[in-house]
């Protein structure tokens, strides 16, 4: 299959650095793990995958032919023997963490797993690069939900106390005490990797078909045409769209490996204050951009508690990275909108994608 590689001369520093970089993904075959292995790809870098079998049926890394991009293993986080064997095969210089249970009310029903994935397969990631020679930076992705909740409502910076009441988010946390853990006990001189973690808002973008999820949730419901069904219409979120938090990633992790240690702390990676918004906002916007045969209707049953408002200051990613969000919420909900409809009309999910990225950067411009 033939696919698009922007000319080296058309691309930036940070963009550039990827062209043939070996790299490790965990968690490919998830939503945000396979929009960045797409981009990865699409730059030239030499990407090695290990996750667990997609997680839901459709799915983007399927849809998207990223086998057909990449090298994909099949492995669980938890494994530490199998996990540590395939990153010493694939050699790679980079490496991304996104393996995780990633839903808050999957997280209620399995604690234990979650806690087990979330944390023991952090410490499980982190001693495979500490045994390795040939890892420069690790990237560790977790979650603004990682902090202890503020009753003032207020945006979070990096170094606000971790918490979390709901499973999800305390695995969060302690997966960013771990890191740090490991940053300072293992990884604080020259000869070891540089290791950062990056905590996003709300993501939304096509290809995620997650259980319980805003966004899949509203798609499910208006291809079908029947009125979706909304649990906390009133729950405040930072919402970004997907490709906005993952060109941080690429960014820091360039910093990190060529710049080492300034660069190896915690990062947020969210947009401005103001598209913080209610989630009942944001579905009558996305129900505007869908078109004929959309609506909503609220979920009246007694629901499992989430955090009622989040927030998250991204002033240092702005500052010491030069990031900051390329789509406002409008752009990025009729951009999640465009690719369902396309896919939904039969344009290939590889080909949808692959525009978005392109667009994206053209946007963007080059770092």
């Amino acid at each position: 299959m033939e696919f698009w590689h922007r000319p080296m001369e058309d691309l930036g520093m940070s963009d550039a650095y990827w062209n043939g970089r070996r790299v490790f993904v965990t968690g490919h075959t998830g939503f945000k793990g396979a929009w960045l292995s797409l981009w990865l790809t699409r730059l030239g870098a030499h990407v090695t995958g290990f996750s667990l079998a997609p997680p839901t049926e459709p799915n983007l890394f399927s849809l998207a032919r990223l086998p057909e991009r990449m090298t994909s293993l099949s492995g669980d986080i938890r494994h530490r023997t199998t996990l540590e064997e395939a990153l010493s095969e694939a050699a790679p210089e980079i490496v991304f963490h996104l393996a995780a249970q990633s839903l808050v009310r999957a997280s209620y029903a399995q604690p234990t797993e979650t806690f087990d994935t979330n944390v023991m397969g952090t410490v499980n990631l982190l001693e495979a690069c500490r045994s390795s020679k040939r890892v420069k930076a690790v990237i560790v992705v977790t979650s603004d939900k990682c902090y202890e909740e503020s009753p003032e409502g207020k945006a979070h910076t990096e170094d606000d106390p971790l918490g979390g009441y709901d499973p999800y988010a305390a695995s969060k946390a302690c997966a960013e005490i771990v890191t740090g853990s490991y940053r300072r006990a293992y990884f604080s001189d020259s000869s070891g990797p540089r290791v950062a973690s990056v905590r996003a808002g709300n993501v939304i973008g096509g290809g995620d078909w997650a259980a319980e999820r805003l966004i899949p949730d509203l798609v499910r419901a208006f291809l079908d045409g029947r009125p979706a069904v909304i649990r906390h219409p009133h729950a405040t979120r930072p919402w970004q769209h997907v490709l906005d938090p993952l060109n941080g990633y690429l960014i820091l992790a360039a910093r990190l490996a060529t710049e080492g240690a300034a660069f190896a702390k915690a990062w947020n990676f969210g947009p401005s204050v103001i598209d913080a918004r209610p989630v009942a906002e944001i579905v009558d916007r996305f129900v505007q951009v869908w078109g004929p045969g959309a609506g909503w209707r609220t979920d009246t049953a007694q629901q499992q508690r989430e955090a009622p408002m989040l927030s998250i200051d991204a002033s240092r990613a702005r500052a010491a990275l030069g990031w900051r969000c390329t789509l406002g919420i409008d752009d990025a909900l009729s951009w999640t909108a465009e690719w369902y409809r396309g896919w939904a009309e039969g344009t290939s999910a590889d080909r949808l994608c692959d525009l978005q990225i392109e667009r994206f950067m053209r946007l963007r411009g080059p770092l």
